[in-house]
Formats: C-alpha cells, structure tokens, sequence
C-alpha cells in the first residue's frame, strides 16, 4: 500500500510536474501498453436504484432507452464489432441492482456462445452479484467482472443511499475469490474533494483491481447532477496522475466524459499515465468515431516510445 506520507508529497507537486511523475511510472511500469475495451448496453432502464448520476434510475424523469435484455444474436454480433475495432474486452452492462432469475440463466448461456464464437475477452457489470453466481458465469467463460466503487466511502452516501459502499465491495471481494479478474473505479466531478478521489484510488488498490476505470461527470438532463459545474481541467489531470501513481501496474482507463470534458486536453490525460480508452461509445452516450481513437491511440504510442 501507498502511504500516506508519499501521497502527501505528490499532491505538493505542481500539476506538470506531478504528471511528469506519473507518466514516468506509467512507462517504467508499464511500457507502452495501450488497452482498449468496448461496452453493449445489454439491458437498460428501469432501475430501482438512486446513483444520483444515472439517467436508467426510475428515481428520475429521462428520456433514456428502457429494453430487456438482448438475445445472445444480437450480443455475439456488438462483441464481433468490438474485436474488428480493435477492443481486448467486450463487456455486457445491465441495468438494475442485479442480475437474477431467468435473465441471469440467459446471460450465462450467452457468456458461453459468446466465448465459443468469438476471439476476444468478455466482461459484465451486472450490478451485486454473490459468489456462487459469479462462479457460474466464470465457468461459463467470463474473464473479468466490472463493478465501480463511484467515489470514496465517505463521499457515496452523498450519491447512492439505496445500497451501501460496503455492498461494492464486497461484490469485488466476491467475484476475486469466484476467480475472475476485476474492473472498478468511479466517478470524478460529482462535488467531491481531491481528497476524496485519493481515497477511492486507495480503495481499489486495497480491493487489488486488475484494472481501473474513471469517468468524468456528464452531468445529463433529468438527473440530480444536470446543474453541476465541470472539473476544471488541471484537477482532472491531477486526479488521473494520483491514480496512475496510486495504481502503478494496471491499465487505467478513461471512459464515459473524457471527450467532452476534457475536449483539446485529451491527450494531456495520456501524458499524465493513463493508458486505456473505452471505445465505441458508453451505456446512453455515443463517443468518438472508432477510427479517430485508434488513429490517436496510435500517435500517443509514438510519442511515448520517442
């Protein structure tokens, strides 16, 4: 574990010098290792919980998609779409607390097919899932769960009060010990400190993720967050070098947000450590083209190996 002391003296750093560090682990640790995933949104809407950020909350009033979970055809075609684009990990997210019953069956049948017909690794964010079903879809040919942690213990009651922090993690705890890899991190811009960001980083090095994924608020008309200011981007910056040197040997990912709040600083974020990219588009939001980001993928790596 990082302590607290070394923290301490990172944060003391300017923002260019503190990305300078940053990018300095990130190629001794890592090289130039560039990990690109794309996500289905497999079931969407009507969820039961209030993450105070999401448009699938019943809790609002949205204009997001509702639809039950896609058959294993229409699946299996996004996942062969992702591996031509260039994804590692294909993921199917679902909407609602957790998956269970007759769609859980449904999925783990698909997960199967999917491995059989596919080349590529496939990961779910199903929501609190315990250890027996995570086994299950392990044996059927799961290679990693995702399962975001959002913010620091502290800060998440301020944004879900329908289930726990403890609940998170536990799910994490669960699928490590079902023998999946995991995927988790949150996100930033939702009102909280640098101190907060600090600690959810801490919290997934604790968890011992296999990869770390930050969004940045995109705060969407209906929900609770519609009205909240953007980061500035010297503190994303900032939070993305904290978490590279926090998480200093696993890929760590930008994903919904990164566009448009980071807009002609994008490149920036991949001189401040981090090294992966979602692709394709996120769960109610379309992204850059696929050939854009794999055109920019490209020319990071060259900058980082000159």
């Amino acid at each position: 574990m990082i302590s607290l002391e070394k923290i301490s003296a990172w944060r003391s750093l300017s923002c260019s010098r503190l990305m300078a560090e940053a990018l300095s682990s990130k190629l001794a640790r890592r090289q130039d290792k560039f990990s690109l995933c794309s996500i289905m949104n497999a079931k969407s809407g009507k969820c039961g919980e209030d993450c105070r950020f999401c448009t699938q909350s019943t809790h609002y009033k949205t204009k997001s998609p509702v639809y039950p979970l896609k058959n294993s055809e229409k699946i299996i075609a996004e996942a062969v779409e992702a591996k031509k684009n260039g994804a590692g990990h294909f993921s199917l997210v679902t909407s609602g607390r957790g998956l269970h019953g007759p769609e859980l069956e449904r999925l783990i049948s698909t997960v199967s097919k999917l491995r059989d017909k596919v080349d590529i690794k496939i990961c779910a964010s199903l929501g609190i899932l315990q250890k027996n079903d995570l086994f299950r879809l392990k044996k059927a040919g799961l290679n990693r769960f995702h399962h975001n942690l959002e913010t620091s213990e502290d800060f998440f009651p301020r944004i879900v009060t329908t289930h726990s922090f403890t609940e998170r993690t536990a799910t994490l705890k669960a699928a490590k010990k079902a023998g999946l890899e995991t995927c988790s991190g949150g996100i930033i811009g939702l009102g909280e400190t640098e101190e907060d960001r600090i600690s959810l980083a801490l919290s997934l090095n604790k968890c011992q993720v296999d990869s770390a994924v930050i969004n940045i608020l995109i705060p969407l008309a209906g929900t609770p967050m519609a009205g909240t200011p953007p980061l500035e981007i010297k503190d994303i910056l900032r939070s993305i070098a904290l978490f590279r040197l926090i998480l200093p040997d696993i890929p760590l990912r930008l994903a919904a947000g990164r566009e448009s709040a980071l807009d002609d600083f994008l490149s920036s974020a991949f001189m401040a450590g981090a090294d992966g990219m979602m692709i394709g588009g996120y769960l109610t939001r379309r992204g850059r083209t696929v050939a854009k980001d794999l055109k920019f993928v490209g020319d990071i790596k060259k900058i980082w190996r000159k």
